[in-house]
């Protein structure tokens, strides 16, 4: 979706506040020049205190308030939150998990399959469309909050499972048996009505089954809530989610819960939260692939719903780092950032979550850090607003493959998450762009020079054929181990490995181990080591550099060899394969190993796909886009502590936001506008936790 201006904002509630400050809040605001709220999607409690009885008083002051002051406003639906009242009426709306019967008191803890629970959810989300229908401020609606089905394994939730079941094997018992092997064990079903509570699975296959239908859950409530908002919006309205990602104390990978591609198509635009370390430990590398994941979803710009000001314990950004980091998001393609959230609350969990304002409501740095931004956006937003980002590579992610790991784990320090983080990171420090394509958009796969398939277990022959047709045809295809093990309901094939694709990647294995004490020999030039042979007993001083927790046994047939295994009883087996097929190459990486040398090797083949790789390297990041105007927007950031150099590539552009005169270096010409014109060849100079942005001419 594309915007008139960028977003920049936070979530308000009036209601959490220690005492009346709205008309202070607001003048805040607009001194920030923040420019829209997000309100109302946690306070299900406090517009019904009790069934039927409504009390919208928060509601109005703030649409009031924000209306006076020209504020924008997002509206949330607040059903990620029951209210106590409906918990005592109905007791089993709090749902019960593989892990039991969750209790009251945290968020998101009932049953989105329970019929009252909807019945209540939809008298709510009527009865607030209505109170906020007058108000033409409103740009937006979110639907909920980071939905997911929670893990229900309700009796509600295990019905339709089960008529789920019979609808794909059209009420055949004898197909479902033999795709899922359920005579293993004894585990076959005879009869519909005999099918066994689902928490007792140990067949992956069936376990795995059930958490797509968790996903298609989410799905269907998404889209359930979207028909009833759409009742109520107006031209120029948007319908929107805060997704988010697997949350491993930052956000981390793909969502395990949603299958946010098919959960996005009932939205107008995808929106997104994404939550990262700062201070010492930015990086950027998490605004970077959330954005390439949020882009994916509608093929398209994106909102960034919620991000952290001061945030958790540990992540209150140094001077200038929450301004980087603003503008990463931009880089990366979004068209709003809005921070969890205005102020820092006052009881409760996320009292040390902290806002934009401290506890004491006043004025802080952060604030300062916030009034900046929001007077750079003014005045440069316009330049930078819906950025259309084009890569030459595209990393292919699979819920299937994510689940197929669950089950069937490689090592418990190594998820799919961990492999897909492993080629994105890399990527990201050689300042490669990519975009993230979900597994079946086989559609796009001949837009990109370049794809790389992460640990992709799971696999229909749809794809199978879809990314042979892609080498054939001339692309690049990067996989790792693991990859076209099973079918999407995670059975092994019984044919070589992997599953019909040895001819793309002309070899196969039928053989795998962890990996220890084994190096890689590589048959490619280093940039990244000293030495070409990362033999184990180099293992004392740096035993990353060896490989690590998982090793299949390649056996070329037309492919040649890019690394062997050093080690006296496996080293005549290969490592890494590289084949020519049709006008394409396939390369195959059989093993996982310390990201420095991952970097070589996605260095050395990058280069030989024709993708063109940046002198720079991290912690200098470069992002590139075309602006409203057809003009390329380069941005050029620094985290770290040191002052950067880069080199400018490109026609003639001019310094759109530099810091100060020693920001370029000083051949750089200054025009008669004073603005700053770079060459090809010019040395921009980035000062610490800072960046420049480029427009050409």
């Amino acid at each position: 979706m594309k915007t008139d201006k960028i977003l920049f904002g936070a979530a308000y509630y009036d209601e959490y506040l220690p005492y009346d400050r709205i008309e202070t809040d607001m003048e805040m605001m607009k001194k920030a020049k923040i420019n829209a709220i997000r309100i109302a999607e946690s306070t299900w409690s406090t517009w019904e205190p009790q069934e039927g009885v409504f009390d919208f008083t928060h509601l109005h002051r703030m649409l009031e308030a924000s209306k006076k002051h020209n504020i924008n406003v997002i509206v949330g639906t607040p059903t990620y939150a029951v209210p106590t009242w409906l918990v005592a009426k109905y007791p089993d709306i709090i749902t019960q998990t593989h892990a039991g019967q969750e209790r009251y008191g945290h968020r998101q803890n009932m049953d989105i399959t329970h019929p009252m629970y909807l019945k209540h959810a939809e008298i709510m989300i009527r009865r607030l469309m209505e109170e906020v229908t007058p108000y033409d401020h409103i740009i937006g609606f979110q639907l909920d909050n980071e939905t997911k089905a929670y893990d229900t394994c309700s009796t509600y939730a295990q019905a339709k499972f089960v008529d789920y079941l019979k609808e794909i094997f059209n009420n055949d018992l004898d197909a479902l048996n033999h795709e899922f092997g359920l005579d293993y064990w004894s585990n076959r079903i005879n009869a519909w009505e005999d099918f066994p509570d689902i928490r007792g699975t140990i067949n992956g296959s069936l376990g795995a089954e059930y958490q797509k239908f968790q996903r298609k859950l989410v799905t269907d409530f998404l889209t359930w809530q979207c028909s009833i908002v759409r009742e109520y919006t107006k031209t120029g309205q948007f319908i929107t989610q805060n997704f988010d990602y697997e949350w491993c104390g930052i956000s981390y990978g793909l969502q395990p819960e949603v299958n946010q591609w098919e959960a996005a198509k009932t939205l107008d635009v995808a929106g997104f939260d994404i939550y990262h370390p700062s201070a010492q430990d930015l990086t950027g590398v998490e605004i970077s692939f959330g954005g390439a994941i949020a882009r994916s979803i509608k093929k398209d710009n994106y909102l960034i719903l919620e991000t952290e000001a001061q945030g958790n314990l540990g992540w209150l950004p140094y001077p200038g780092q929450l301004r980087l980091q603003a503008f990463s998001h931009l880089a990366s393609g979004s068209n709003s950032v809005m921070y969890w959230h205005w102020h820092s609350i006052h009881n409760a969990i996320e009292s040390y979550w902290k806002g934009i304002l401290s506890h004491n409501l006043k004025e802080n740095a952060t604030y300062r850090d916030i009034c900046r931004i929001g007077a750079d956006f003014d005045r440069y937003g316009q330049h930078l607003k819906n950025l259309r980002k084009k890569a030459h590579l595209a990393i292919l992610l699979s819920h299937e493959a994510l689940n197929g790991l669950q089950w069937f784990p490689i090592h418990e320090d190594l998820s799919y998450n961990d492999i897909f983080r492993w080629f994105y990171d890399a990527l990201y420090q050689l300042n490669v762009e990519c975009d993230i394509l979900s597994v079946e958009d086989t559609d796009l796969f001949g837009q990109y020079q370049v794809l790389i398939t992460p640990a992709l277990y799971g696999i229909s022959d749809t794809v199978v054929n879809a990314l042979d047709t892609y080498v054939k045809n001339g692309g690049h295809l990067i996989s790792g181990f693991k990859t076209a093990v099973s079918d999407k309901m995670l059975k092994i094939h019984h044919d070589d490995l992997p599953h019909h694709l040895t001819d793309v990647f002309g070899m196969t294995y039928d053989q795998f181990t962890n990996g220890v004490n084994v190096g890689l020999k590589l048959e490619i030039p280093l940039q990244s080591t000293e030495s070409i042979n990362l033999q184990p007993e180099k293992a004392a001083k740096k035993p990353e550099n060896t490989v690590k927790y998982w090793m299949e046994l390649l056996i070329p047939s037309t492919a040649k060899t890019l690394a062997y295994y050093d080690h006296p009883h496996w080293g005549n087996y290969s490592a890494i394969t590289y084949n020519q097929y049709g006008k394409g190459t396939a390369v195959y990486l059989g093993c996982y190993f310390d990201r420095d040398i991952l970097k070589d090797v996605l260095r050395y083949l990058c280069n030989d796909a024709g993708v063109k790789i940046p002198d720079a390297e991290y912690p200098v990041i470069i992002k590139r886009g075309v602006n409203d105007f057809g003009k390329e927007i380069t941005y050029y950031f620094n985290y770290s502590d040191d002052v950067q150099t880069v080199k400018y590539h490109g026609a003639d552009a001019v310094m759109l936001i530099n810091e100060s005169s020693d920001t370029v270096a000083d051949d750089a010409i200054v025009s008669e506008e004073n603005k700053i014109i770079i060459t090809d060849g010019d040395t921009i100079k980035l000062t610490e936790w800072n960046f420049a942005v480029v427009e050409s001419l």
